[in-house]
């Protein structure tokens, strides 16, 4: 196991621990605070498996194929705080689960191809996926403390892509890897058209 990988999952069980005692609280029937919004919005991200799959994704694709690495989970990351923002607000976002699966799709094909693009289009791409992954998250977390929420669900999906741009410098040219991936990312999109 690689150094980065190994610091990468000591960091996460340190942040998995440290919001551990808040877990219980984020069940229905106990008051909202700031830290139990905090908790929720950190968990949010890491409990989808089409959030989840697609956070990592944009941290694989940018460690192959983006240019600087860190400029499209950057991307992401600020437009799903928008995204969300309208969600709490109950602002309807209309497409929200196809483009979700759209997403999954798109990301799926630019890893199996390893296609990189210019630094704009990489972040609009991530950006407008973004808003919808976030606009799905802030309804569905409406009622928690929002800012909280808000500043767990960024952390939460930062370190999701600072994960997978760890697995995607791990990936590196083990090219069947990377199509073979990408290929399942595409393919799960079928799924969660579907659900």
């Amino acid at each position: 196991m690689t150094q980065k990988i190994q610091t990468l999952i000591k960091l996460s069980t340190c942040a998995l621990m440290a919001a551990a005692p808040t877990w219980a609280l984020a069940h229905t029937g106990h008051d909202h605070s700031a830290l139990t919004g905090l908790a929720e919005g950190f968990l949010h991200p890491l409990t989808g498996l089409d959030h989840l799959a697609a956070m990592l994704a944009v941290g694989v694709w940018s460690a192959i194929a983006v240019r600087p690495v860190w400029l499209a989970p950057l991307a992401f990351v600020l437009m799903l705080a928008l995204g969300a923002v309208l969600g709490f607000a109950g602002v309807h976002v209309p497409a929200v689960e196809p483009m979700i699966a759209a997403s999954l799709l798109v990301m799926g094909l630019l890893l199996a191809w390893r296609r990189g693009m210019p630094w704009a289009a990489a972040a609009a791409v991530a950006s407008v996926f973004a808003v919808f992954h976030g606009a799905a998250h802030g309804s569905e977390m409406a009622g928690t403390p929002t800012w909280s929420a808000l500043a767990g669900m960024v952390m939460g999906s930062a370190l999701l892509h600072g994960a997978g741009v760890l697995i995607g410098q791990h990936m590196a040219g083990r090219v069947w890897l990377q199509r073979s991936a990408g290929g399942a990312l595409a393919f799960s999109s079928l799924l969660v058209g579907l659900v």
